[in-house]
């Protein structure tokens, strides 16, 4: 058994979840979101977040607009849409009810 692979597994099954909670309290650009996830140690890379944000998008629980930048090429800033809300919102609630079935089984 591959510890190392079960963890990332893990941790990849959040990505969408924590990428939504995060646009959900204002927009980001791909930077922004990468420090957020390095701070709660979730340690994410640019070639995993930008196709996971662009099927996100192409999803309808994204959009993002352009904004021109002083030191170099335009930056793509993400927000979440109605949808993608709505989306969190139930996500919420299954890893809520995820969090009490594991915690039933498991022993701390």
């Amino acid at each position: 058994m591959n510890l190392e692979n079960t963890k990332a597994q893990m941790r990849k099954g959040v990505l969408e979840f924590c990428i939504l909670s995060i646009l959900s309290e204002e927009e980001a650009y791909v930077s922004d979101i990468i420090n957020k996830m390095k701070e709660a140690k979730l340690i994410v890379v640019e070639g995993t977040l930008y196709p996971l944000l662009n099927r996100l998008k192409n999803d309808g629980v994204l959009e993002y607009r352009w904004e021109e930048s002083k030191s170099g090429p335009p930056r793509k800033y993400y927000k979440i849409t109605p949808l993608g809300k709505a989306m969190l919102d139930e996500l919420m609630v299954s890893w809520n009810e995820l969090i009490a079935s594991v915690n039933s089984i498991i022993t701390i």
